[in-house]
Order: C-alpha cells, then sequence, then structure tokens
C-alpha cells in the first residue's frame, strides 16, 4: 500500500506544487517581510537544534528534499510535495526509496547541488563523516538507513534495513533540509548557506536575522519578497504592542495566546489571527537519576498533582486538549481515544480526588506538613513555558511539596535539560511532524538526545520498532496505543496538555497559510507577498 501511495504521490506531485497561492493572480514583487523573534536562537543550524526559533528563523536559507505543500494546512503524507527531489519511487520491499533530484540548482556561493550534498548530509547525521554535528537531536530518525548509493549527480537511493512508513514525512519536515558538503558544519551555526529563497545576511545575536532575496533560486519567480528581518524581542508585551503598532507584519509563530487574541485584535482590528493546534505538549520533565525523584512512588504522586483542567483554562482559555504523547483527536492523527485515556489513573476521577492520593503517597514516603520535598522547578525563560510553570509549581506545593520557580536563560536551557541538569522541570515538546516516529522515537527511546528524563523501557524501544514498520494505518494506531498506555504507567513524561496558540498577520500580508498541526514546517515564505 504504501508503495503505490509513494509512487502515486510522485507521479502528482511536480504539478501539485506548482500550483500558485490563493492570492495567486495579483502577486506583487519587492518589500521587506518584518517579524520577531521571542527568543535568540541558540544557532543557525536548524538540524542541530531542537527549538522553533531557529526553524522559523532560518527555514526561508534552506530546501529539503521533499515538503509539506505550504499551501495546505494539514501536513499529511497526501500533501507532501518535491522540493531539491523532482520525483520518488519505491521498491517492490519498501526498503528503497530513489529520488531524481532537480537539476541547476546552485548553493548560494555559487557551488553546484549535487546528489553528494545529499549523501554528505545524511552521512554527518547517522556519523559516518568526519565533520560530526555537534548536536544531533533527530538522528534517530534515520535509524533505518544503511546508505545511500549514488547513481550520477542527480540521481540516488536511500537503502532501508528495514520498512519506515514514516520515512517520506520525515523527509518533508521542515527539520530535514540539505546541507552542503563544501561548507564545514561549524560555520552552518553562523553564517548558513543553502538554496532556498532567501540568502543570510547577518545573525547579531539577541538583536536581528536578516535574509536577502535569492535572485538565482531554481523556482521561477519566487521569492516575491526583497527580504526577511527579524528582531529578537524577549518581552512579549513588548512585541505585541509593536504588531500592533504595524512595526511587525507578521507575529512570531503561536506567540498569540488564547487569552492576548482578543486584546491583539481591540488594538488591530484589520488584523487576521489564527488560533490553531501548535503540535506542542506541556509536560513534566522529572530527573529520574536523582534522588529522591528516582523513586518512581514520588514521580507517581507528582502526576496525580497534576490539575490539567485548571492549567488549560487559566493558561489557554480552555483552548488546549488533553492527550498522551500524540496529539489528540481531531486535530492530530494518532492520539488515544478520550474514552480510552480517561480510565487511566492519572486522568481518572476530580482533580481533588487525585491529590489527595498523591498526598497519601507522599506520606507514605515520609513526607507531610512539617516536612515537605524541597526542589527547584526549572523552566525556559520563554513566556509559553513560565505561565504553565507557575501552576505546576502551586499544585505540587498541594502534595507537601516546598517548590519555587528557577528561570533559565533560553540559550542556556536545552544544553541544561539534555545534561540532566535538573531536577524537575516544566517544558514544552514540539514535534516536527505528527507522527509516532518523530514523537516516539525522539521522546522515549532509550539513548534518544531529546529523551531528557533518560527514560528507558525496552519494551517501548520494540513496539516503537514494531510501529514503525507497520503500514496498516489501524493496525499501527493499536501499536501506538499500546506504547501510550506503557508510558502513562511508568510517569515516563507526562503531558499535561496539547496546546492552541495564535499567529497574528496584518492584511497586507498575502499567500501565507499557517499549518495546524505542526509549528516547525510553512516558514519558506517564497509564496509570501506585501500588498502595499
Amino acid at each position: 500500500m504504501m508503495n503505490r501511495v509513494m509512487r502515486g504521490a510522485a507521479a502528482l506531485a511536480f504539478a501539485a506544487c506548482m500550483m500558485a497561492p490563493t492570492d495567486a493572480l495579483a502577486q506583487k514583487s519587492g518589500g521587506i517581510l518584518r517579524t520577531y523573534n521571542s527568543s535568540n536562537p541558540p544557532s543557525a543550524s536548524i538540524i542541530e537544534e531542537a527549538t522553533v526559533a531557529t526553524a522559523f528563523a532560518f527555514a526561508p536559507i534552506f530546501n529539503n528534499l521533499v515538503i509539506y505543500d505550504q499551501a495546505e494546512p494539514i501536513n499529511k503524507p497526501e500533501v507532501i510535495r518535491p522540493e531539491l527531489a523532482e520525483s520518488w519511487s519505491w521498491d517492490a520491499t519498501n526498503t528503497r526509496l530513489t529520488m531524481k533530484l532537480r537539476q541547476g540548482v546552485k548553493w548560494h556561493d555559487g557551488k553546484p547541488f549535487t546528489s553528494a550534498d545529499v549523501k554528505c548530509t545524511w552521512d554527518r547525521i547517522l556519523g559516518k563523516d568526519q565533520d560530526a554535528f555537534r548536536k544531533n537531536p533527530r538522528k534517530l530518525w534515520w535509524q533505518a538507513i544503511t546508505d545511500i548509493e549514488l547513481k550520477g549527480d542527480h540521481e540516488f537511493t536511500f537503502v532501508l534495513e528495514r520498512p519506515q512508513a514514516s520515512f517520506l514525512s520525515l523527509l518533508a519536515s521542515n527539520m530535514s533540509p540539505v546541507y552542503p558538503c563544501h561548507v564545514p558544519v561549524r560555520d552552518m551555526r553562523t553564517k548558513p548557506i543553502g538554496t532556498g529563497p532567501f540568502k543570510f545576511v547577518a545573525f547579531d545575536a539577541n538583536n536581528v536575522i536578516r535574509m536577502e532575496r535569492n535572485k538565482d533560486y531554481w523556482r521561477e519567480g519566487r521569492p516575491y519578497l526583497d527580504g526577511i528581518e527579524i528582531r529578537i524581542i524577549g518581552n512579549r508585551s513588548t512585541r505585541l504592542l509593536a504588531f500592533s503598532a504595524n512595526e511587525f507584519d507578521i507575529t512570531f509563530v503561536a506567540d498569540v495566546t488564547a487569552p492576548l487574541v482578543g486584546d491583539v485584535m481591540s488594538r488591530s482590528p484589520q488584523a487576521k489571527c489564527e488560533l490553531v493546534p501548535s503540535g506542542v505538549s506541556t509536560n513534566l520533565l522529572v530527573n529520574r537519576e536523582k534522588p529522591p525523584f528516582d523513586n518512581p512512588k514520588l514521580r507517581e504522586a507528582m502526576t496525580l498533582a497534576l490539575d490539567r483542567d485548571a492549567m488549560i483554562k487559566i493558561v489557554t482559555a480552555g483552548k488546549a486538549s488533553i492527550s498522551g504523547a500524540m496529539m489528540a483527536e481531531p486535530e492530530g492523527n494518532w492520539g488515544m481515544p478520550k474514552e480510552r485515556l480517561l480510565k487511566f489513573a492519572e486522568y481518572a476521577g476530580t482533580p481533588a480526588e487525585r491529590r489527595e492520593k498523591a498526598r497519601k503517597i507522599m506520606q507514605e514516603l515520609g513526607y507531610g506538613p512539617d516536612k515537605k520535598l524541597k526542589v527547584k522547578v526549572g523552566t525556559r525563560d520563554f513566556q509559553a513555558f513560565k505561565d504553565p510553570a507557575v501552576l505546576l509549581v502551586d499544585q505540587l506545593n498541594q502534595i507537601y511539596f516546598d517548590a519555587e520557580l528557577e528561570i533559565i536563560e533560553s540559550t542556556l536551557y536545552y544544553g541544561r535539560v539534555t545534561r540532566g541538569d535538573y531536577a524537575v522541570v516544566l517544558n514544552l515538546t514540539g514535534s516536527g511532524v505528527d507522527e509516532p516516529d518523530v514523537t516516539m522515537v525522539e521522546g522515549y527511546s532509550c539513548g534518544s538526545e531529546r529523551n531528557y528524563t533518560k527514560y528507558c523501557n525496552k519494551e517501548v524501544d520494540r513496539l516503537i520498532d514494531v510501529q514503525s514498520r507497520e503500514v496498516d494505518i489501524a493496525k499501527r494506531k493499536e501499536l501506538v496505543w499500546q506504547i501510550e498506555k506503557i508510558l502513562i504507567e511508568d510517569a515516563a513524561r507526562p503531558i499535561i496538555f496539547h496546546g492552541f496558540a495564535g499567529t497574528c498577520w496584518h492584511p497586507h500580508v498575502k499567500g501565507h497559510v499557517l499549518h495546524r498541526n505542526s509549528i516547525y514546517n510553512n516558514w519558506r515564505f517564497e509564496n509570501v507577498w506585501l500588498d502595499k
């Protein structure tokens, strides 16, 4: 089935990719798109980073082999289009994916793009190239690759050790750009070179990022914009007021919370604001290796203490959903049905009932009103993290904790959690694709860089591998829900809620389509133009 679907997608993809956006008959060339980033990106290297701060800012510089249709709001296999790969086909075993590349494409420094760049990119990810990545958060996405066979400069084959139903979906993520083989990895962190619609100009840390139009872009007539300017502004009130004052054309992705949409619209009634599922979960990280949090009973009590409904009401004005690791239905394709989820002790009953169970566990562990567990609850210096973290501290303190909030500077945050330099953290996790091979593999596989709690369950690893091979969607969902059950029972990384968030833009911004199940995958800006 996968083979037939992917062959059909390849046959139709080129024409679909060239479809013009809604405003296609009235595009205007010129102008600088002005936006902002809510934190300083740790680097410009998308492959090495896990944050949308990098993905949003530097996506216009790059191309993928394939990409989710930028004019389609839902990322799914049916809307995967060509980018650097013009066509693709699977063999009968679904273990060999052959791609034919677009010819005449140049890197921004004028050197030709070839199949060697593809091989070099994935050899670096897989650790087969001497110029290795310093950070490699998505290496496990590609663990099925055994070889990349080149057939000239414009054709190659990914060779997999087993079928991987998600493989093309992972390639289509904005987190999977192709890098130039002739540019050292270290340079890609500060002065990235791509094949994309915009060229890098400047990255002035904590100040501004600038890009200019790639006049030699392979897609004729694109981009329409002369350039992009991204200011780095840490204070949300400051940046939203600046948007309302027309200093910015579009907000940072998902920066406008549900309670703030009304405020923005009252100041800018002509603006368009869309509140959509973000593909980002708010979750609890507990360091399983640091006493006393190495005790599973203590972690169980912490999970029972969570009042998800209160957090959703206060932080998101009710605009969020309760689910397990995978995004909830109907926006998500893989979320466990709610009637199943509510049968688990961690979700069943009222918050008061669950909290009473948590207090009893804490008392059994020797804690109580006169002996509280002192802990710092860390979170990122990012408003979307800080708001729920304040509530988490309060909820833990209701079960005999003496918790206080610690704000971690944004550029240091992921380094600390990756090293395990924390006890308890309120975390947000964005998924590059609504896919079990992303969410499950990154967050819960033994040895994954993004498995910040160091959770390791061999049965979970086995089931992750089994579901990844399964091309029957119904059977695959049941396997995913088996994994969800174990993760909930193990309190592996308790999910508090899956967020909705808003992005706003002024009416003169045309051609932009906000994606509804990922915040990562629609920031090329090559179809965007300014009607000024």
